[in-house]
């Protein structure tokens, strides 16, 4: 949950506050928690009374609830500043180029556990990079999202750009194109025969009702498919992230 007048999102979920607190505990501006999970967060209370900041033991869950929308606040909810995604841009872009990285992006994934789901499969197995746009049924980064990611957020850096379909274009010529797409002829193994070792790696994912656009679909250097028995026609759209994920991090 965004709070709007003070520019905040709520952080919720005992392994997302824990890892915030551990990694980036400057960006925690008010900490609220139950009494039995006070003992967690000892440090960190102690570095916010040194910095004047509010922190407390609530006298009720409800108020958790109330402060996160969500009832699976886990006892902890910690205030932060709005986070401000940075803008993916053509030099950048070239810089991932040049380093060989290897990069998740999402075609409108609307659902913000989904996102979540995925961020953390990708601090997983190391892949630091996701890019997000700014289309209306695109997932953005909220309350739902970092408690899903547990703890993976810290790990994973999200960028965003005018929409996938963009991105694809402006990697031409850059990186490897790769879209998921559960009627390509390519199978997830063929991977590895299909990116040159050392090249940067672009994987597309779609949304979770209509998959990748027309338009990425038709730019992607490649098209793979997770084979599976038939009986149903894909997986929920992170499950697929995580197997591509995967592929991603041994290639």
């Amino acid at each position: 949950m965004k709070n709007k007048q003070r520019r905040e999102l709520a952080v919720c979920g005992f392994a997302a506050v824990k890892a915030l607190a551990e990694r980036h505990p400057e960006r925690i501006q008010r900490l609220f928690f139950t009494q039995d999970r006070a003992r967690h967060f000892g440090a960190l209370c102690k570095a916010m009374a040194s910095a004047r900041k509010i922190y407390r033991v609530v006298e009720s869950p409800a108020e958790l609830e109330k402060l996160s929308q969500s009832v699976h606040h886990q006892g902890v909810v910690a205030m932060i500043a709005e986070p401000e995604i940075p803008r993916l841009d053509e030099t950048t872009l070239a810089e991932w180029f040049r380093s060989g990285e290897r990069v998740l992006a999402l075609d409108r994934v609307g659902n913000a556990n989904n996102l979540g789901a995925i961020v953390r499969s990708a601090a997983f197995f190391g892949i630091s990079k996701i890019v997000i746009g700014e289309d209306d049924e695109q997932a953005d980064v909220s309350t739902s999202s970092w408690r899903v990611a547990e703890g993976g957020m810290e790990f994973v850096e999200i960028w965003k750009v005018s929409s996938a379909s963009w991105l694809v274009s402006a990697a031409a010529g850059k990186m490897t194109r790769v879209g998921a797409d559960h009627r390509a002829r390519n199978r997830l193994s063929d991977l590895r025969n299909l990116v040159e070792k050392g090249e940067g790696v672009l994987v597309v994912m779609g949304n979770e009702e209509t998959g990748l656009s027309a338009e990425v679909k038709a730019s992607c250097d490649h098209l793979v498919r997770i084979p599976g028995t038939g009986d149903v026609e894909s997986l929920n759209v992170a499950q697929a992230a995580t197997l591509f994920l995967y592929e991603l991090a041994n290639l």
